[in-house]
Order: C-alpha cells, then sequence, then structure tokens
C-alpha cells in the first residue's frame, strides 16, 4: 500500500485551507508544534509533524478531514502518547498531518439506570474513572498509564490492564461508537444497547485497529456497580507453576469476585522498591516469586474478607502458597499496587532495557517463563529476564534487563534478535506476539511474519475498503 506523493506546496496549501476552516487554538504548523508530539513515550522514535490539528468537536475533525482527502495527505491521529509501539507518531519528512484529541475531552452523558457512560475520546482515563464513581459506578479499565492515557487511544489499541480477569479488554466495555472515517463522513453508532443484531457490529473495525480504519471521537462506556468491599494481598509462591494454580484455586474457592492477579518475580520486586524509593519489604524473607491478588464485591452480603483469609489459609496448607501479606487500609492497598507498577516505571527509567508484550494460554505461562528465560540467556548471556503481569489472562510482560557488566548500547543493539526469540517462544506456545499494546509501527513485520496468510489478505482488504488511498496512519498495523 503506498503513501500517496507530496509536492512542496501541498502541505502549505492544505495548511491554508485548515487555517481558514478551523478556530485559530485548532491549528499548529511546523516549528511551533510542541516537542511532546515528537516522540513517543520511550523515546526511541522522532517524529516531524508539519500540521497539528487539535479539533474540539466531531464537526471540526470532520471539516479537516475533509480537507486533507482533499490535499491527499497523510494523516496520523494522536492521544495520550502513553503507546510502546510507535502506533501514534508521524515520519520524519515534515509533510504529515497530526491529529490530536485532546480537546475532546467532555463527558457528554452518565445513564446509572443504564450503567452506561458517553465519553469523547480525547478524555482521561483517570479522569472517566472518578466520574463514573462520582455517579456510584465503576468504569474498570485500568492500567500504568491511566493518568495520562486517553480513552480514544485505549479504544484504539484494545487496551487491557489489570482487571482484564473479570471485565475484559477494552473493547468488552463498548456498547457504541462515533468514527471520523478518512473521508470525513462521521459514523454514528452511539447506541447503550446491549442487544442489536441489525446488521454489521461496525464499531468493532475501530476497535484495537489503531486509528488506521477511522478515528474515535467518542463512545458508550459500560459502567457495573462500586465495589462496596475490597481485599488486596501479596503472596509469596515458590514457582510460577503454583502461581497460575493459586489463581484457579481462589477462583473456585471464592468464584468471580477475583479482579487482578498479577506475577511479580523477585528480581522485579528488587527493581520496583529501587524505583518507587522503598526501602521496607514486604516479607521478611526474599522469595523468587510473588502473586499480587485482588478482589471484590458489591454485595453488602458476601464477608469478603473472611473469605479470603480462609482460602488462603488452605492454600498455604497445601503448599500452593509460602507466606501472604493483607492490605488492612488504603494506603496498604496503595503500597501494595505500588510494588507491582514500580517494574514497568523501572524499565522506563532505563531505556536499555527491552519492554515486551506477549501473550500464551494460562494453562502456558509456566513454559512460556521457562522457555523465554532460556531463550533470552541465549542470545545475551547474563540477560536479567523479568517476566511479571497478568496472569489471569496470560499476557506476561517479559522485559529483560542488560547483564549488570554489559554497556547499554551493546545491549540494544541485541533487541531484535531478543525479540523474535521471545515472539517465537509465544508462537510456539500458540500465544501472541501483541497482547495489549498494539501493534504500532515496530511490531508491524513481525505481524506479517506470524500472522496467517489469509487473515492477513484479510486486514489488507478492510484497509482498502475504508482507506483506499492508504491515507490514515500508514506504516502501522498492517504488514
Amino acid at each position: 500500500m503506498k503513501r500517496p506523493p507530496h509536492t512542496d506546496t501541498e502541505p502549505r496549501a492544505l495548511a491554508a485551507a485548515l487555517s481558514s476552516a478551523l478556530p485559530t487554538n485548532a491549528l499548529k504548523l511546523g516549528a511551533d508544534i510542541e516537542e511532546r508530539y515528537r516522540h513517543d513515550i520511550l523515546r526511541a522514535k522522532t517524529a516531524a509533524p508539519g500540521i497539528l490539528v487539535r479539533p474540539a468537536t466531531t464537526a471540526e475533525l470532520s471539516l479537516a478531514m475533509r480537507l486533507c482527502a482533499e490535499h491527499r495527505a497523510v494523516v496520523v491521529p494522536f492521544g495520550g502518547n502513553t503507546g510502546f509501539c510507535g502506533g501514534s507518531m508521524t515520519d520524519d519528512s515534515g509533510a504529515q498531518v497530526l491529529i490530536s484529541l485532546e480537546r475532546m475531552n467532555q463527558v457528554r452523558d452518565i445513564d446509572p439506570l443504564n450503567n452506561t457512560m458517553t465519553v469523547e475520546a480525547g478524555c482521561i482515563l483517570a479522569d472517566l474513572q472518578e466520574r463514573a464513581a462520582q455517579a456510584n459506578r465503576l468504569f474498570p479499565l485500568s492500567h500504568g498509564g491511566e493518568g495520562s492515557a486517553q480513552i480514544g487511544g485505549c479504544l484504539s489499541t484494545n487496551a487491557g490492564g489489570n482487571a482484564v480477569l473479570r471485565f475484559g479488554m477494552a473493547r468488552d466495555l463498548v456498547l457504541g461508537l462515533e468514527v471520523v472515517l478518512p473521508d470525513g463522513r462521521v459514523l454514528d453508532a452511539l447506541r447503550g444497547l446491549r442487544k442489536d443484531n441489525a446488521g454489521y457490529d461496525l464499531k468493532q473495525l475501530f476497535l484495537g485497529t489503531e486509528g488506521t480504519l477511522g478515528i474515535i471521537t467518542a463512545a458508550v462506556l459500560k459502567l457495573f456497580p462500586r465495589a462496596r468491599r475490597r481485599e488486596t494481598a501479596l503472596l509469596a509462591v515458590p514457582d510460577v507453576g503454583r502461581a497460575v494454580a493459586t489463581l484457579a484455586f481462589l477462583r473456585e474457592r471464592l468464584g468471580e469476585v477475583i479482579t487482578a492477579c498479577e506475577l511479580i518475580p523477585a528480581l522485579g520486586l528488587d527493581l520496583s522498591l529501587e524505583a518507587i524509593n522503598e526501602t521496607r519489604r514486604p516479607f521478611a524473607q526474599r522469595h523468587d516469586w510473588h502473586v499480587l491478588i485482588e478482589a471484590e464485591t458489591s454485595s453488602v452480603h458476601f464477608a469478603l474478607r473472611d473469605a479470603l483469609e480462609e482460602a488462603l489459609e488452605e492454600a498455604v496448607t497445601s503448599g500452593l502458597v509460602i507466606d501472604a501479606v493483607l492490605a488492612e487500609s488504603d494506603a496498604d492497598r496503595t503500597g501494595l499496587w505500588k510494588i507491582r507498577e514500580g517494574i514497568a516505571l523501572a524499565a522506563v527509567g532505563d531505556p536499555s532495557s527491552l519492554k515486551n508484550d506477549q501473550s500464551v494460554p494460562c494453562s502456558s505461562i509456566e513454559r512460556f517463563v521457562a522457555e523465554g528465560d532460556r531463550a533470552v540467556r541465549a542470545v545475551v548471556p547474563g540477560a536479567r529476564a523479568v517476566p511479571f503481569g497478568h496472569i489471569g489472562d496470560g499476557n506476561i510482560h517479559f522485559n529483560v534487563w542488560r547483564p549488570t557488566d554489559m554497556d547499554a548500547g551493546a545491549f540494544v543493539a541485541h533487541w531484535p534478535d531478543l525479540v523474535r526469540a521471545l515472539e517465537d517462544v509465544a508462537m510456539g506456545l500458540n500465544g501472541s506476539i501483541a497482547a495489549e499494546h498494539g501493534i504500532g509501527s515496530s511490531k508491524r513485520a513481525a505481524l506479517g511474519r506470524v500472522r496467517d496468510p489469509v487473515a492477513v489478505d484479510l486486514m489488507r482488504s478492510v484497509k482498502r475498503a475504508l482507506d483506499p488511498d492508504g491515507r490514515l496512519n500508514p506504516g502501522k498495523v498492517v504488514p
């Protein structure tokens, strides 16, 4: 799929047309575009957008997209810039148009009886959680970037996070969408219906496709009753196999109240405590593996604490769990979650550390960790594997730190071989090379390598049908 050609005059002509059509504060050009639009969160990619459009309404975006179509301009959507795969970066030509949804940040409606919330794409995820809580409801999508991630980006990448175990991925939380298409037309499917079999479910075309088919401007999201009781515990376990078995055991005893279950290795704990500047350790003894577990219920009739304590006592007796620390307050809970989130902070804090996002069936997590560790050490002897993350959905972030005696640049040079080795391990276990962070530009070639050829052909056919000129976020996702 070829990018449409540009001449030296086209960007200037488009800029003039946009300047005439849009409010002054909706447009920035060239050198006036701030640095934050020129790199991703990992600073691994450099962008040079020539035009930045910041619409405040769907109508403004529709108009801008029509003008971009007339001028055959390449358009790249931009959200909260928390992605790891370069999906929201323009190239360095200075000719591409960046569309930021940050000014489209209104909550249009909250319907507690229907348990829905209609929001615009630029709303910050943490703000939506708070607005739902004010209505005595829960919006369960939660991840480490929620303080700056925008909901449009979360939906475009089908974000996962900590509560997938119970509530599903981002796409599972969407009932309706409003989308601006590459030619400027607006798809209005903002319906808060849980049953609607009237034709194709078109919203699925735009969820998880990273702005390559259309730009999400608003969504109807599912809400849930707020938790009245919540319990959080950090468990020490002997090995990864028993970490996975512990989750199955607790779900059998407690049912569907288990909301999150996170794997934390010993090295991950060490790196996390250093990153969050915490010297107090949760256990008196050092343990190889840990599980962070959280359970919550909206029922006032379920004695959740008693049920969890009884189940954990049984787990200790059976040998699944070595020791456990239960949160006694909200501050304790926050402290336990800081340990988990501190691993990601440590990874971002060390630019040479390899960030990874694969998934395997839950029953294969133990093999993935063991085989992945062998694979990375075969590529770089002494490499330090830090597999952590979501046990309940099989999404283990297999991050890798360089050997203590290796130069950062030398280790970074091994990244492609390390990534491919881990992808091969995941695919050998019937897994995926991208669990919740998307494909973007950095995993596009790998997708073409591992995906079924028929699936790749269908992806290209859908792209051609909706974006025949290939102007919307080119070079992303589609092999």
